[in-house]
């Protein structure tokens, strides 16, 4: 298998950016192209914000912020690269462009890579002439902090493309889960969905306030599945008799949970309330201000991971 030292950065918004961080901690050269006339001062800007994290969770021998070139379009900025990760917005109409731009220069053996949250691998393809290179593999922000990758492919992906993806992202410190049939929004942002959908409903029910919710979580099972998932807690709640005896003892609770969970819709009346809510919450932080501080957490939390997972 041919070890991956070049890659590229297509998009270099603040998903880019943080991927760019991680790609260069991990000692690869990282080619970017964004059509933002400010792309180098901003993203240079985020890797020396994200570097002093990076270090501490652990730099690459061969690791340096320096080994960044800016390229003025998609063409030249993969034309060297073995792997690319996509970043451009989710509007198809724009990522068609970019890969009619890119498919033509591309090396032989090079991966692509999208970070689409929204689209779906086969969507994508209707912009390739051959998408036997494209994979979709989506992180979780900020995708140097966060190890999830989501990958997804199919029948129209290249023999060994799935299994190169996965080991490169192991590779640069990523967890990867295979998704086997695509759904919009793939696996985790379903799972983020149906909770905020409930934390929402109790906030318009005036169950609690929207602070309270979100303590209610970073406090409680927030806790516990940074830990594990939801499925092997349960498994582990039950004791000796592990999942089985779980369900044979609550399904009737949980059946009853599941048929009054609620079904909010975002409306501006709804919005307005969420918005109040996270400006009490946030108790005249700025955005900036609370990102810093969450990824100061998200690293103690990785450091402590990377010590115990088997």
């Amino acid at each position: 298998m041919v070890h991956i030292e070049r890659t590229a950065i297509l998009g270099a918004g603040v998903i880019g950016a943080s991927w760019a961080s991680l790609l260069l901690a991990s000692g690869r050269s990282v080619a970017v192209f964004d059509p933002d006339q400010n792309v180098e001062k901003s993203v240079r800007s985020y890797i020396d914000k994200a570097w002093p994290a990076l270090e501490e969770l652990g730099l690459s021998d061969r690791a340096t912020p320096d080994a960044i070139r800016f390229f003025s379009t998609a063409g030249e900025a993969v034309r060297e690269a073995q792997f690319v990760q996509e970043n451009v917005p989710e509007r198809l109409p724009i990522k068609f462009a970019t890969y009619q731009e890119i498919e033509p220069v591309l090396d032989a053996d090079a991966i692509v890579s999208s970070s689409t949250s929204g689209l779906t691998l086969e969507a994508l393809q209707e912009g390739w002439q051959d998408p036997s290179k494209l994979i979709l593999g989506h992180p979780f922000n900020p995708p140097h902090l966060i190890p999830l990758a989501e990958l997804t492919a199919n029948d129209a992906t290249g023999a060994q493309v799935l299994d190169r993806t996965e080991a490169f992202y192991k590779d640069i410190g990523k967890v990867t889960i295979r998704i086997n049939k695509g759904l919009p929004g793939h696996v985790a942002n379903r799972l983020q969905a149906a909770v905020w959908r409930e934390a929402v409903h109790m906030a318009v029910e005036g169950v609690a306030s929207v602070e309270d919710i979100d303590k209610a979580m970073w406090a409680g099972p927030g806790l516990r599945w940074a830990a594990m998932g939801p499925t092997t807690l349960f498994h582990l709640g039950a004791g000796e008799g592990g999942l089985q005896a779980f369900c044979d003892h609550f399904k009737d609770t949980f059946n009853g949970w599941w048929d009054d969970l609620g079904d909010p819709r975002l409306d501006d009346q709804v919005i307005k309330l969420l918005v109040d809510g996270m400006a009490s919450q946030a108790q005249g932080q700025s955005p900036e201000e609370l990102a810093a501080q969450r990824d100061k957490m998200l690293t103690a939390m990785q450091k402590a991971n990377r010590h115990l997972r088997p």
